[in-house]
This record gives C-alpha cells, structure tokens and sequence, in this order.
C-alpha cells in the first residue's frame, strides 16, 4: 500500500493551509477534512530523523527575556530578620496580607448568591459576559468620556489588561514611554515582547509630576504607547486636572496614544480629586485599565477590564478587533465574579469606600510625620492609592552602597523589609506600603528612626567646605 501522510485540517478554523497539489480530500469523522498527500511530496521518514538525534529542549526567547525585577532584587537579597523582633512586611502591595481591611459584605454576598445560582459555571465569551460588560460601562460612563458594553474588554485582572494594551498597540522594535520611577510589570511585559523601554522622569519635588520637557524628548518615529499611571504605585500621587491636560497635550500633539493605568482610581484622599484622562481628551484614544483588586480590596478575584475610549476614531476597528483576538488567547477573567460584578458595583456601600481611604490616609500620615523628622530621610507625602516613598540620602550612610543594602540591612537589624525603589528604577529611595495595622506602622517608623539614628554619619566638615 502506498506510504501517505496526512495534514488535518477544522473546518472554517482556517487553522492549515490546505494542500493543493497531489492530493485526495476526504471527509472524516464530525466534518473534519482530512487531506491525503503523496509519497513523493514528503520528506523521507530517515531524513528526518537524522535531524533530531538527541534531546536538545531550549526556553523559548520569550521566556529569557523575562524579568520580573522586584522578584529579581529582593531574591538577590540576603534577608535575614532580628530573631528577637516580629517581622513587619512593609513592601507588599496586597491589601488582604494583614487581615485588618476585609472587603465589604455586600462584595461577598454577591459572589455567594453568583455561585449559588448556577449560572456562572461554564465558559463566558473571551471578552466577557454581556451583561457584565454593560455594567462595567454603565459605572465608569461620564457625559464626557461615554461608554458602552462594545467599549469593555473583561480580562484576568488589571494585569492581563495592560498586557493585551501594550500587545495590541506595540510590535517588536517600538519603543514604549514608562514611568520613573513606576510599576514593574510594564517593563517585564514590554521587554519579553522584543519592545524598547524607555523611562520618563517624575519629579518628587513636585508631588511625582511628569517632567513633560523630558517625556517629550523621548519621544520618536518609533513609540507607539505612552503608559500614565494615575494614582501611581509606587508614588501614591494623584495628577491635577491641569497636569494631566498638559499630559494630554503633548500626546496629542505627538499623535501617541495613551495607556492609562488607573487601578487606583478613585483612591484619593480627601481634598484631591481623581480624573480619569478620557474625561479630559478630545482627540487622544485611550485605552483605560483597571479592575476589582484594589477599591475593592479583592486582588486575588482577579477581574480587570480594558475602556477603550477611541477619540475621533483613531484607533478604528483594527484596533479593537485586535484585542479581541487577543483576549481568545486565554478565556478571558472568572466567569464567577462577572456573574457577581453588577450587585458588586451597584451595591456595594459609600461608608466602605470613605473607610478604606480614611484608614490609609491616616496611616500615610503616621509613616510621613514620623519619618520626615528622622535624619536622612525625606519621605513623600502621598495623595492617593496605597504607597509612600522615602528618600535616602545616602552619603549619610556610608556603610551602605545603595537602597538595596540599606533595606537589606533594615531587615537584619530590626526585622522591618521595605522594597528597595531600585526595583522602580529609582535608586536611593524606598517604598513602604500603608496597609498595615496602625500599631505596626508605628512599631516599623520607630525600628526604622532606631536603624537611622545608628548608621547615620553627618557630613564632614571638609565635604561642608567643599561644597561652598
């Protein structure tokens, strides 16, 4: 009988090309075709062999150029804690770790009654649920930045919605605009997709503003997305209407779009106010990202959401069908919480919100005021979201190299770990989150004035004389 092979093809999937010379179609079982190919059409079985003669299993390209650089520094990191002291975790942007910020019950009783009911067990379409897009429209829709189900893409956490963003909008060789310091993932995902990074200065001096002159000189034919995170992590800064208007400005004037990261959004302290920046746009497209995690105190649920606020069409249907071709990648955020997200959204009470942020509000100022008068240090007052970075001034401490040793050590001595803002791209500085229990954000300012007050060393008189 003569030698065939076979090439199989679903039918409408468009998954192979079909074989066109030499070969013999025939109908197999549920409609799938399977294409019959001669002989002599094929590679002979020996020659094939030959090529693969011993194991030879390689990490894809993708996977090298993976980097998460916090999980980087802090697992190059020797820490280990003062024995005779209780570890304080300062550095880990999880609202649930210390159990003392639950979410509300209004939140649980509506993934008990999305269970319960059954409905929400099998798969949903990769952009999610209708309903639940509808909702998620309904709750951020503004007169100034109007939104319908069609503008909503339900994904697995905020997370996987900046991934899809900086995938739809970038190839490999573009370059992307990245805060300074900002959240790691951008960069991780950016560089694992052959995508350029390049960073833009916020100025602490200025509450963490972007320096607007330096974003633009970074500017080229190249960049293709520029990432805005407002509230900021790590920064915990909340833009003006009149900063984010100059932000605007220049992407409009520069035809960039923007990818604006506001998981924080709304998670400001009283006497600022959040604007998202599609309520501010007039031709610049925006694709907003955001979820569950953090307002609602629930990160692990893991539902995000892309707003596509496509100003004057400029990002047309090429982009949108791009993210949904993207998001059939994976299936898309829990069928369980979309089923859950409209009584989530709708019902969940003001008195929650105002708790959250009166808490982490006072906690911000706890951790400023204690700090601010400890020598060589020069915390940052925060506006919003859920973090403080400190200064160091390190020719104060000369033991230390940097921020990363100067952390590490503060872990050795007094069991208290802030992550290193070297993790941020911003050396000499660190990041304390504002989530713990008051009696541990005092315990930790005390231990760490404790550190300071020992391995501070004024400068010399002739460094004093130098710098006159």
């Amino acid at each position: 009988m003569e030698n065939k092979s076979y090439v199989v093809e679903m039918n409408g999937n468009g998954v192979h090309e079909k074989i066109a010379l030499n070969c013999v179609s025939a109908k197999g079982f549920n409609g799938i075709e399977i294409h019959h190919k001669s002989a002599k059409d094929t590679v002979h079985p020996a020659k094939l062999k030959s090529r693969r003669q011993r194991w030879n299993i390689r990490p894809s390209k993708m996977s090298i150029n993976t980097l998460n650089p916090i999980r980087s520094i802090v697992d190059g990191m020797t820490l280990t804690p003062n024995p005779e002291k209780p570890m304080i975790a300062l550095s880990i942007g999880d609202p649930t770790v210390f159990g003392n910020m639950p979410t509300d019950d209004k939140v649980l009783q509506a993934m008990k009654d999305a269970i319960d009911s059954h409905k929400y067990n099998g798969y949903a379409p990769s952009v999610g649920y209708q309903r639940s897009r509808e909702v998620v429209a309904n709750f951020y829709s503004c007169p100034e930045a109007p939104l319908e189900a069609e503008d909503v893409l339900l994904t697995s956490g905020c997370s996987q919605a900046i991934d899809l963003a900086i995938t739809v909008l970038c190839n490999p060789g573009d370059t992307i605009l990245v805060p300074c310091p900002g959240f790691s993932l951008y960069k991780t995902l950016a560089v694992s997709l052959g995508i350029q990074v390049r960073l833009y200065n916020l100025l602490p001096e200025k509450s963490w503003e972007i320096d607007l002159q330096h974003l633009e000189s970074l500017i080229d034919d190249r960049t293709s997305c520029l990432i805005v995170n407002n509230p900021s992590n790590p920064c915990g800064s909340v833009y003006s209407k009149e900063h984010l208007q100059d932000i605007l400005s220049v992407a409009s004037k520069r035809c960039l779009p923007i990818l604006a990261d506001e998981i924080y959004g709304d998670m400001v302290f009283p006497g600022c106010k959040y604007q998202s920046m599609a309520s501010l746009s007039h031709d610049v497209p925006i694709l907003a990202c955001g979820g569950l995690a953090k307002r609602w105190l629930v990160p692990g649920w893991r539902l995000g959401w892309i707003l596509i606020h496509d100003r004057n069409q400029n990002f047309g249907k090429e982009i949108r069908q791009g993210l949904v071709k993207l998001s059939q990648r994976i299936l898309g955020a829990c069928t369980i919480v979309q089923g859950a997200i409209e009584s989530i959204l709708n019902d969940t009470p003001q008195h929650f919100y105002q708790r959250t942020i009166h808490f982490l509000k006072s906690n911000s100022e706890i951790c400023f005021s204690e700090l601010s008068t400890v020598p060589g240090l020069t915390p940052v007052m925060p506006s919003g979201a859920m973090y403080l970075m400190v200064g160091i001034e390190m020719e104060h401490f000369p033991e230390f190299q940097d921020d990363v040793q100067f952390t590490e050590r503060l872990v050795t001595e007094q069991s208290v770990f802030c992550l290193p803002a070297t993790a941020f791209e911003y050396p000499n500085y660190f990041r304390i989150v504002v989530t713990v229990p008051e009696e541990m954000m005092v315990e930790a300012c005390a231990r760490i004035r404790e550190f300071c007050q020992r391995h501070y060393r004024p400068r010399s008189q002739e460094s004093n004389e130098l710098d006159q």
